[in-house]
């Protein structure tokens, strides 16, 4: 949806100044809120909330054949759908590509920084394997989606136990959860988008903000006990970033790590501890 010029000129306007509409700094996140428990029936779920930005996560398991060619490892599959009430510009029908592209990058980003321990997914080589499946949903959308549905998906994820398996008939119970959190790994994906606005750059943009962007990059950065690392990278809108503004987006991109990274984990640890 385009933006009235003469908003996008005060916005830009703004950040040549270093200021935002809402008074924060350019790479200053929004408040940052999580909850669980949404969801009696899903194995795991989240709710995470930037400003007012608003999205739902469930995590759903089941069991498959797996992949001819990763016959001892579990499979995901990541879907992502706006509701009616997330925004006007918003309608019933089948994902649209904006849908579908922040399902690929939060898919992408957990399966690039080897989040989820694949092979300990395996039921049976070649014949059974647990299946994870990502649903999120928007229910409101003031900017920043991408973000957002990236700490939710983790954090479901975090939060999910495998349902009861009935081995002697091969069904999953649904409805019947086990204490065993899945087979996670220490390299925990945060995934960050930094929007071009003008010759500005900035991240965590409002529904305005995001409107008047030209361009923008969103990273998935993991670090395990290791230095940080890029695990994967998506480059959105029609304008370049150049070379010097992609140093600046990593510089900044480390300071947002160090600083929401550690906010979004004590969170989520203290989720997990009340479980």
């Amino acid at each position: 949806m385009n933006l009235p010029n003469i908003n996008k000129k005060r916005i830009i306007s703004l950040l040549k100044d270093g200021k935002r509409l809402d008074g924060r700094k350019p790479f200053e996140y929004r408040d940052i809120e999580i909850e669980t428990g949404i969801s009696i029936n899903a194995e795991g779920t989240s709710r995470v909330r930037i400003g007012k930005t608003e999205v739902i996560v469930g995590v759903k398991m089941s069991t498959q054949e797996p992949y001819t060619d990763h016959e001892d490892e579990g499979t995901m599959v990541t879907s992502m759908e706006f509701s009616q009430v997330a925004g006007e510009r918003y309608e019933s029908g089948p994902p649209q590509m904006d849908s579908i592209e922040i399902a690929r990058v939060v898919d992408r980003g957990i399966r690039e920084s080897r989040f989820i321990d694949w092979k300990k997914l395996c039921i049976k080589a070649g014949e059974k394997v647990w299946s994870i499946m990502i649903d999120i949903y928007c229910i409101n959308d003031d900017g920043d989606v991408m973000d957002a549905s990236a700490i939710g998906a983790v954090v479901a994820l975090r939060l999910a136990r495998f349902p009861k398996y009935d081995k002697e008939n091969e069904a999953v119970l649904y409805g019947e959860f086990t204490d065993d959190p899945l087979p996670l790994t220490d390299h925990v994906p945060f995934t960050m988008t930094f929007h071009k606005i003008g010759e500005s750059l900035l991240a965590d943009p409002n529904r305005d903000e995001e409107d008047a962007a030209d361009s923008r990059i969103t990273l998935s950065v993991s670090s395990g006990k290791k230095e940080k690392m890029i695990n994967a990278m998506q480059k959105g809108g029609i304008i370049g970033i150049t070379i010097q503004e992609m140093e600046e987006i990593i510089t900044q991109a480390e300071k947002v790590y160090d600083k929401v990274f550690e906010e979004v984990e004590k969170k989520t640890k203290n989720l997990i501890k009340s479980k």
